[in-house]
Protein backbone atom coordinates (compact mmCIF):
# COMPACT_ATOMS: atom_id res chain seq x y z
CA UNK A 1 0.00 0.00 0.00
CA UNK A 2 1.39 3.16 -1.05
CA UNK A 3 -0.05 6.71 0.38
CA UNK A 4 -0.94 9.18 -2.49
CA UNK A 5 0.74 12.23 -1.09
CA UNK A 6 -1.06 15.30 -1.81
CA UNK A 7 0.79 17.39 0.58
CA UNK A 8 4.03 17.31 -1.26
CA UNK A 9 3.09 17.46 -4.65
CA UNK A 10 1.19 20.57 -3.70
CA UNK A 11 4.64 22.04 -3.02
CA UNK A 12 5.80 21.08 -5.93
CA UNK A 13 3.49 22.57 -8.28
CA UNK A 14 3.30 25.99 -6.37
CA UNK A 15 7.29 26.17 -6.70
CA UNK A 16 6.57 25.69 -10.66
CA UNK A 17 3.91 28.32 -10.23
CA UNK A 18 6.38 30.49 -8.52
CA UNK A 19 8.85 30.37 -10.89
CA UNK A 20 6.07 30.93 -13.97
CA UNK A 21 5.22 33.97 -11.99
CA UNK A 22 8.19 35.30 -12.02
CA UNK A 23 8.99 35.24 -16.13
CA UNK A 24 5.13 36.51 -16.71
CA UNK A 25 6.21 39.64 -14.32
CA UNK A 26 9.82 39.51 -16.36
CA UNK A 27 8.05 39.40 -20.20
CA UNK A 28 4.88 41.06 -19.68
CA UNK A 29 5.22 42.92 -16.43
CA UNK A 30 1.65 41.19 -15.77
CA UNK A 31 1.46 39.53 -11.99
CA UNK A 32 -1.60 37.18 -11.85
CA UNK A 33 -4.31 38.63 -9.30
CA UNK A 34 -7.01 36.62 -7.55
CA UNK A 35 -10.48 37.84 -6.26
CA UNK A 36 -12.58 36.04 -3.78
CA UNK A 37 -15.75 36.24 -2.76
CA UNK A 38 -16.70 35.43 0.76
CA UNK A 39 -20.46 36.16 2.14
CA UNK A 40 -21.41 35.28 5.87
CA UNK A 41 -18.74 33.60 8.56
CA UNK A 42 -18.77 30.12 8.25
CA UNK A 43 -15.99 29.43 10.01
CA UNK A 44 -14.57 26.54 7.30
CA UNK A 45 -15.16 29.12 4.38
CA UNK A 46 -13.26 31.40 6.01
CA UNK A 47 -10.38 29.06 6.87
CA UNK A 48 -10.23 27.82 3.20
CA UNK A 49 -10.06 31.31 1.90
CA UNK A 50 -7.35 32.48 4.70
CA UNK A 51 -5.62 29.33 3.50
CA UNK A 52 -6.05 29.74 -0.24
CA UNK A 53 -4.95 33.73 0.29
CA UNK A 54 -1.25 32.53 1.94
CA UNK A 55 -1.08 30.17 -1.22
CA UNK A 56 -1.52 33.62 -3.48
CA UNK A 57 1.07 35.03 -0.86
CA UNK A 58 3.36 32.29 -1.39
CA UNK A 59 4.14 32.20 -4.99
CA UNK A 60 3.58 35.81 -5.55
CA UNK A 61 0.31 36.64 -6.79
CA UNK A 62 -1.79 39.85 -6.14
CA UNK A 63 -5.02 38.82 -3.95
CA UNK A 64 -7.66 40.40 -2.71
CA UNK A 65 -11.03 39.24 -0.83
CA UNK A 66 -14.37 40.82 -0.60
CA UNK A 67 -15.73 39.75 2.65
CA UNK A 68 -19.57 40.28 2.70
CA UNK A 69 -22.38 40.16 5.58
CA UNK A 70 -24.91 36.91 5.37
CA UNK A 71 -27.53 39.26 4.84
CA UNK A 72 -25.99 40.67 0.96
CA UNK A 73 -28.12 41.56 -1.53
CA UNK A 74 -28.16 39.46 -4.66
CA UNK A 75 -27.95 42.67 -6.35
CA UNK A 76 -24.58 44.02 -4.55
CA UNK A 77 -22.76 40.81 -5.40
CA UNK A 78 -23.56 41.28 -9.16
CA UNK A 79 -22.27 44.70 -8.73
CA UNK A 80 -19.32 43.13 -7.23
CA UNK A 81 -18.72 40.70 -10.01
CA UNK A 82 -19.37 42.90 -12.62
CA UNK A 83 -16.60 45.40 -11.50
CA UNK A 84 -14.01 42.17 -11.17
CA UNK A 85 -14.74 40.95 -14.51
CA UNK A 86 -13.63 44.49 -15.99
CA UNK A 87 -10.98 45.13 -13.45
CA UNK A 88 -7.39 44.05 -15.46
CA UNK A 89 -5.69 43.55 -12.70
CA UNK A 90 -7.73 40.56 -12.16
CA UNK A 91 -7.92 36.90 -13.78
CA UNK A 92 -9.33 34.28 -11.45
CA UNK A 93 -12.60 35.15 -9.59
CA UNK A 94 -13.70 32.81 -7.06
CA UNK A 95 -17.44 32.73 -5.33
CA UNK A 96 -16.78 30.69 -1.95
CA UNK A 97 -19.61 28.13 -1.20
CA UNK A 98 -21.63 27.15 0.05
CA UNK A 99 -24.11 30.67 -0.36
CA UNK A 100 -26.85 32.03 1.94
CA UNK A 101 -30.38 30.51 1.00
CA UNK A 102 -31.51 34.53 -0.24
CA UNK A 103 -28.87 34.23 -3.06
CA UNK A 104 -29.15 32.74 -6.69
CA UNK A 105 -26.20 30.90 -6.84
CA UNK A 106 -26.39 29.57 -10.49
CA UNK A 107 -27.36 33.23 -11.54
CA UNK A 108 -24.16 34.10 -10.15
CA UNK A 109 -21.97 31.47 -11.59
CA UNK A 110 -23.06 32.23 -14.57
CA UNK A 111 -22.17 35.86 -14.49
CA UNK A 112 -18.43 35.25 -13.88
CA UNK A 113 -16.57 35.70 -17.31
CA UNK A 114 -15.49 32.83 -18.81
CA UNK A 115 -11.71 33.71 -19.22
CA UNK A 116 -11.76 34.46 -15.44
CA UNK A 117 -13.59 31.29 -14.13
CA UNK A 118 -10.75 29.27 -12.23
CA UNK A 119 -13.02 27.74 -10.20
CA UNK A 120 -14.44 25.73 -13.66
CA UNK A 121 -17.97 26.62 -12.67
CA UNK A 122 -19.27 28.24 -15.12
CA UNK A 123 -21.60 26.59 -17.56
CA UNK A 124 -19.16 27.33 -20.87
CA UNK A 125 -16.24 25.73 -18.75
CA UNK A 126 -18.74 22.72 -17.63
CA UNK A 127 -19.36 21.90 -21.61
CA UNK A 128 -15.59 22.59 -22.78
CA UNK A 129 -15.06 19.81 -19.99
CA UNK A 130 -18.01 17.42 -21.19
CA UNK A 131 -16.29 17.47 -24.36
CA UNK A 132 -12.80 17.26 -24.07
CA UNK A 133 -11.81 20.91 -24.81
CA UNK A 134 -9.48 22.81 -23.38
CA UNK A 135 -10.54 25.34 -20.72
CA UNK A 136 -10.75 25.81 -16.69
CA UNK A 137 -11.68 22.46 -14.44
CA UNK A 138 -12.78 21.96 -11.28
CA UNK A 139 -9.61 22.30 -9.13
CA UNK A 140 -10.54 19.49 -6.41
CA UNK A 141 -11.08 16.63 -9.54
CA UNK A 142 -8.17 18.42 -11.51
CA UNK A 143 -6.19 17.85 -8.79
CA UNK A 144 -6.61 14.07 -8.08
CA UNK A 145 -5.59 13.75 -12.25
CA UNK A 146 -2.85 15.65 -11.17
CA UNK A 147 -1.98 13.15 -8.19
CA UNK A 148 -2.25 9.74 -10.27
CA UNK A 149 -0.33 11.41 -12.70
CA UNK A 150 2.87 12.31 -10.50
CA UNK A 151 2.16 8.43 -9.29
CA UNK A 152 1.95 6.88 -13.10
CA UNK A 153 -1.18 5.45 -12.15
CA UNK A 154 -3.10 4.73 -15.73
CA UNK A 155 -6.81 5.13 -15.68
CA UNK A 156 -6.86 4.36 -19.34
CA UNK A 157 -9.44 1.31 -19.71
CA UNK A 158 -9.87 0.71 -15.83
CA UNK A 159 -13.25 0.23 -13.79
CA UNK A 160 -13.67 3.70 -11.95
CA UNK A 161 -16.45 3.97 -9.14
CA UNK A 162 -16.77 7.72 -8.79
CA UNK A 163 -19.35 7.93 -5.31
CA UNK A 164 -21.11 11.32 -4.96
CA UNK A 165 -22.40 13.36 -8.13
CA UNK A 166 -21.66 17.00 -7.34
CA UNK A 167 -21.11 19.41 -9.59
CA UNK A 168 -17.87 21.02 -7.77
CA UNK A 169 -16.54 16.80 -7.68
CA UNK A 170 -18.36 14.23 -8.87
CA UNK A 171 -19.26 15.20 -12.34
CA UNK A 172 -16.67 16.90 -13.25
CA UNK A 173 -14.25 14.12 -11.74
CA UNK A 174 -16.35 11.61 -13.80
CA UNK A 175 -15.87 13.81 -16.99
CA UNK A 176 -12.23 13.72 -16.54
CA UNK A 177 -11.71 9.94 -16.28
CA UNK A 178 -13.78 9.51 -18.97
CA UNK A 179 -11.67 11.69 -21.50
CA UNK A 180 -8.76 10.13 -19.70
CA UNK A 181 -10.70 6.57 -21.26
CA UNK A 182 -11.61 5.15 -18.27
CA UNK A 183 -14.90 3.08 -17.64
CA UNK A 184 -16.70 5.08 -15.36
CA UNK A 185 -19.94 4.26 -13.22
CA UNK A 186 -21.48 7.46 -10.73
CA UNK A 187 -22.91 6.73 -8.07
CA UNK A 188 -24.71 8.65 -5.79
CA UNK A 189 -27.43 8.87 -2.68
CA UNK A 190 -30.54 7.05 -4.65
CA UNK A 191 -27.76 4.19 -6.13
CA UNK A 192 -28.98 0.83 -4.51
CA UNK A 193 -26.56 -0.85 -3.26
CA UNK A 194 -23.20 0.88 -3.15
CA UNK A 195 -21.37 -2.15 -2.06
CA UNK A 196 -21.90 -4.10 -5.64
CA UNK A 197 -20.60 -0.65 -7.61
CA UNK A 198 -17.90 -0.22 -5.46
CA UNK A 199 -16.23 -4.09 -5.08
CA UNK A 200 -16.28 -3.97 -8.80
CA UNK A 201 -13.84 -1.01 -9.53
CA UNK A 202 -10.52 -1.31 -10.08
CA UNK A 203 -10.27 3.03 -8.34
CA UNK A 204 -12.83 4.83 -5.84
CA UNK A 205 -12.93 8.28 -5.93
CA UNK A 206 -15.58 9.35 -2.93
CA UNK A 207 -16.59 12.77 -2.51
CA UNK A 208 -20.28 12.23 -0.35
CA UNK A 209 -19.56 14.16 2.87
CA UNK A 210 -20.00 11.34 4.79
CA UNK A 211 -17.98 9.92 7.43
CA UNK A 212 -16.86 6.30 7.04
CA UNK A 213 -18.50 5.71 3.44
CA UNK A 214 -16.32 3.33 2.55
CA UNK A 215 -15.38 0.50 4.56
CA UNK A 216 -12.85 -2.40 4.18
CA UNK A 217 -15.59 -4.76 2.84
CA UNK A 218 -16.56 -2.65 0.03
CA UNK A 219 -13.30 -2.83 -1.84
CA UNK A 220 -11.49 -5.31 -3.76
CA UNK A 221 -8.01 -6.51 -2.94
CA UNK A 222 -5.47 -3.96 -4.41
CA UNK A 223 -7.98 -0.74 -5.46
CA UNK A 224 -7.07 2.07 -5.67
CA UNK A 225 -8.67 4.31 -3.60
CA UNK A 226 -9.02 8.37 -3.68
CA UNK A 227 -11.04 10.28 -0.60
CA UNK A 228 -11.82 13.83 -1.60
CA UNK A 229 -14.46 14.07 1.34
CA UNK A 230 -13.31 16.36 4.01
CA UNK A 231 -15.64 15.99 7.75
CA UNK A 232 -15.15 16.92 11.04
CA UNK A 233 -15.56 14.17 13.13
CA UNK A 234 -16.68 14.39 16.76
CA UNK A 235 -13.30 14.51 18.37
CA UNK A 236 -12.75 17.18 15.87
CA UNK A 237 -10.06 15.63 13.88
CA UNK A 238 -10.25 16.02 9.98
CA UNK A 239 -11.59 12.64 8.33
CA UNK A 240 -12.55 11.80 4.91
CA UNK A 241 -15.69 9.28 3.65
CA UNK A 242 -13.00 6.14 3.79
CA UNK A 243 -12.79 4.22 6.91
CA UNK A 244 -8.57 5.05 6.11
CA UNK A 245 -7.66 2.80 8.77
CA UNK A 246 -9.65 -0.34 7.83
CA UNK A 247 -9.52 0.43 4.01
CA UNK A 248 -5.13 1.07 3.33
CA UNK A 249 -4.40 -2.15 4.07
CA UNK A 250 -6.81 -3.66 1.10
CA UNK A 251 -5.38 -0.75 -0.90
CA UNK A 252 -2.24 -0.77 -3.96
CA UNK A 253 -2.51 3.51 -3.60
CA UNK A 254 -4.70 5.63 -1.07
CA UNK A 255 -5.20 9.46 -0.33
CA UNK A 256 -5.00 10.52 3.40
CA UNK A 257 -7.18 13.34 5.12
CA UNK A 258 -5.78 15.69 5.69
CA UNK A 259 -2.54 15.65 3.32
CA UNK A 260 -4.25 13.89 0.37
CA UNK A 261 -7.00 15.81 -1.96
CA UNK A 262 -7.06 18.91 0.18
CA UNK A 263 -3.64 20.51 -0.97
CA UNK A 264 -4.16 19.82 -4.21
CA UNK A 265 -7.16 21.66 -4.92
CA UNK A 266 -5.48 24.87 -3.61
CA UNK A 267 -2.35 24.10 -5.97
CA UNK A 268 -4.75 23.77 -8.86
CA UNK A 269 -6.46 27.43 -8.22
CA UNK A 270 -3.21 28.35 -8.11
CA UNK A 271 -2.50 26.93 -11.54
CA UNK A 272 -5.64 27.81 -12.77
CA UNK A 273 -5.25 31.59 -12.24
CA UNK A 274 -1.53 31.52 -13.38
CA UNK A 275 -3.40 30.06 -16.78
CA UNK A 276 -5.91 32.92 -16.56
CA UNK A 277 -3.26 35.57 -16.30
CA UNK A 278 -1.16 34.01 -19.21
CA UNK A 279 -4.17 33.99 -21.68
CA UNK A 280 -5.07 37.45 -20.34
CA UNK A 281 -1.28 38.71 -20.77
CA UNK A 282 -1.50 37.08 -25.02
CA UNK A 283 -4.11 38.66 -25.63
CA UNK A 284 -3.54 41.97 -24.58
CA UNK A 285 -0.33 41.99 -26.61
Amino acid sequence: MQILDGKKLSQKIELNVAKEVEALKATTGRVPGLAVILVGNDPASQAYVSMKKKACDRVGFYSVSHEMPESISQEAIEETIKMMNQNPNIDGILIQLPLPSQIDTTKLLELVDPSKDVDGFHPYNVGRLTTGLDGFVPCTPLGVMELLKEYDIEVKGKNCCVVGASNIVGKPMAALLLNANATVEICHIFTDDLKKHTLQADMIFVGAGVINLITADMVKEGAVVVDIGINRAEDGKLVGDVDFQNVAPKCSYITPVPGGVGPMTIAMLLANTLKAAQLHAGSAE
